[in-house]
């Protein structure tokens, strides 16, 4: 008996050792992919990979700020862009949850003065939810610069209003629509009496302990972000909040965080803390209307996309992009792996996501 007991402890032992080489080949590997293509005193940014609770990888790369010279790292504030749009389709949830608000409630309900009041009842908050509303994005952004360098979500929205006619029937197919997420911001507000800022601060940031993070309200914050940058001619130049036109639609785009509060909103997601499973794995699932008329299938829920890892896993997620900033935000279900990746300069999430799955693949993360 004591042998056995022996033998399965040497086991454990053993096993534990394999464990600790696999994270620090992981380690190993994943620094060098970012630190091949970031250097120390431009900007860069943070990384953090998770199986679960447990921290695999995190740090930062490059620079917070060029005048200061702060250096990224997993704490890190950096604006999220379209990851954004997750947590305003959870707060939308979350009022359903609550039985303040139905999905299949339609828009002339929040937005009486739309011109065209036959549009405003055929689009629901499910078809803006999921990108298939077919409202139409008629923001002139590049004939009026100035005003929509400043233009909120109300702001932003208002131009739909006047629309004569949808693109396409709701329901019946997919197009990224800002816009609509905007109006969901929008409909929060009518709901909670306060802003829709508050709600996700209050019901989601607080119960996932994301101490970190903070949201656009008319403007960016001040002070202990990252700044966006692109380059030009070899500069880089700031592209946030006063250079790129609509950062301030916080509704589509306004949600800061780190990668280490990235982590606890994963998490949350998955204990559930703020919302009910059920309505979670709902969110979460592929939404195909009966009207589907576009050869093209589907692969988003609300707000979530769903797409496939490198070894033919589910994967979901979202990405960001605005101004100088962007964002990924992605996990394996099957596996527990998160994976959350913040630039302060434009990088290409997509094929660093591919880099990353490979190594973790090749380490029997997968």
């Amino acid at each position: 008996m004591i042998q056995r007991i022996r033998y399965v402890f040497l086991l454990l032992l053993s096993f534990k050792a394999l464990q600790l080489r696999a994270q620090e080949n992981i380690s190993s590997r994943i620094d060098s992919l970012f630190s091949s293509f970031i250097k120390t005193a431009e900007p860069g940014g943070a990384v953090l990979i998770a199986k679960g609770e447990q921290i695999i990888f995190s740090k930062g790369y490059g620079i917070a700020d060029i005048n200061s010279k702060e250096l990224i790292t997993p704490h890190t504030i950096f604006n999220t862009g379209s990851v954004s749009k997750t947590f305003v389709s959870n707060a939308i949830l979350l009022l359903q949850q609550r039985n303040l608000l139905s999905l299949d409630d339609n828009m002339l309900k929040y937005f009486p003065d739309f011109k065209n009041k036959e549009i405003a009842q055929q689009v629901q908050i499910k078809h803006l939810l999921s990108h298939v509303s077919g409202l139409p994005d008629n923001r002139e952004v590049s004939k009026n610069h100035d005003y929509y360098l400043t233009a909120d979500d109300e702001q932003n929205f208002a131009p739909v209003h006047q629309a004569d006619k949808l693109e396409f029937a709701p329901g019946s197919r997919y197009k990224y629509s800002n816009p609509a997420f905007n109006a969901l911001a929008l409909i929060i507000e009518k709901i909670t009496g306060n802003k829709w800022q508050q709600f996700v601060q209050t019901e989601i940031f607080a119960k996932a302990n994301m101490t970190e993070s903070d949201i656009t309200d008319g403007s960016h914050p001040e002070t202990g972000v990252s700044h966006g940058y692109e380059k030009e001619n070899r500069i880089f130049k700031e592209l946030d909040y006063g250079e790129e036109p609509t950062f301030s639609a916080a509704g589509n785009g306004g949600i800061w965080c780190s990668v280490t509060d990235l982590h606890k909103y994963y998490l949350a997601l998955q204990k559930p803390a703020f919302l009910n499973k059920e309505i979670i794995a709902g969110s979460m699932q592929v939404k195909r209307f009966d009207n589907w008329s576009s050869e093209k299938e589907p692969n988003n829920g609300y707000s979530w996309f769903i797409t496939k890892a490198i070894n033919g896993l589910e994967r979901i997620g979202h990405t960001g992009s605005q101004g100088g900033f962007r964002a990924n935000f992605q996990f394996i279900p099957e596996k527990k792996i998160f994976v959350g990746m913040l630039f302060n300069t434009p990088h290409n999430c997509d094929i660093l996501m591919e880099k990353i799955e490979l190594i973790l693949k090749e380490e029997n993360y997968l």
